[in-house]
């Protein structure tokens, strides 16, 4: 007798790894010349936390640092910014190719304080923006006990 094995799509979101989900949806039913195009970019973050200020790296490779937008409200941080990719491929003959994509990625989170956008500064070099998000003074965490 044959063993089966299930197979649940489901189960790599639930972990938050979502990339054979989309790499399933991204080829299915499409012809091979059109599997390898690029999808949107997406904004990756490191956030790391110290006594008196947030440190975040975002992954912008590609973006010129004219096109990136960073606004700080409270504890909500958004980066906005400008993709664009071209690439052409020749391939001797009459083949050719030229694929391009503009658009906008955006990524909003929260952090646990609010930030002093005063003494807040960002730098974008070699494709990462590194944002240095001071606390502000007053925004200090309150625990509530729950009873």
């Amino acid at each position: 007798m044959t063993m089966l094995a299930r197979w649940n799509p489901m189960k790599s979101l639930a972990r938050g790894d979502t990339a054979d989900f989309d790499d399933l949806f991204r080829t299915f039913g499409l012809r091979p010349m059109f599997r390898d195009l690029d999808v949107a970019p997406e904004i990756r973050i490191d956030v790391n936390e110290s006594e008196e200020a947030y440190d975040i790296d975002a992954d912008l490779p590609g973006v010129r640092k004219e096109d990136i937008d960073v606004t700080v409200d409270g504890n909500q941080v958004s980066i906005t910014a400008e993709a664009r990719r071209e690439s052409e491929r020749k391939n001797g003959g009459r083949e050719v190719r030229t694929e391009r994509y503009y658009g906008r990625v955006f990524r909003s989170f929260s952090l646990p304080t609010d930030v002093d956008d005063a003494k807040a500064n960002a730098r974008y070099e070699n494709g990462v923006l590194s944002l240095h998000l001071p606390k502000k003074e007053d925004g200090h965490q309150r625990r509530i006990k729950v009873g």
